[in-house]
């Protein structure tokens, strides 16, 4: 007789999770690609907000170029299922990166430029904080579930 110190009530298998984490990477893919393709067509509003920017002003024009290359080249290796892994990681950072930037805004910026695309363009900056950490958080859960799957494959 077998005795195990937990059960398992709640158990996805391997083609759940890899569904889970595809839609999750879609989702992200749509994000970034609408973001950067918003930044490139608008490419000098976009360039033009972030030069009023203290201390990132002066690097405005590479700046304008690296956020939106940023987004299509995590947005390539979310595509793929063997890149998800480092596709999500690179989703994660940025979004921590998106978001630390807006609370530097609120924090010490006189006057706080909007960047964004869409529907988050009509979001408060609170909001706007609390929508990159949901991101965050479907991301993570995506990546956890994707090296839990990498796992139990090996």
């Amino acid at each position: 007789m077998e005795i195990t110190a937990y059960s398992r009530p709640f158990h996805l298998s391997s083609k759940t999770k890899d569904l889970i984490v595809f839609i999750i990477c879609l989702i992200c893919i749509f994000l970034f690609l609408t973001s950067a393709y918003d930044k490139i067509a608008e490419h000098s509003k976009f360039v033009r907000g972030l030069s009023k920017v203290a201390y990132i002003g002066s690097y405005a024009e590479l700046i304008g170029w690296l956020v939106p290359i940023t987004e299509v080249a995590i947005s390539l290796l979310l595509i793929n299922p063997k890149t998800h892994k480092l596709g999500l990681t690179g989703f994660v950072a940025t979004m921590v990166v998106f978001t630390a930037y807006i609370l530097s805004m609120i924090l010490w910026a006189e006057k706080l430029p909007c960047h964004c695309n869409l529907i988050i363009e009509r979001l408060t900056w609170g909001q706007h904080i609390w929508f990159n950490l949901a991101f965050i958080i479907i991301a993570t859960f995506a990546l956890f579930l994707k090296t839990n799957i990498s796992k139990h494959k090996h």
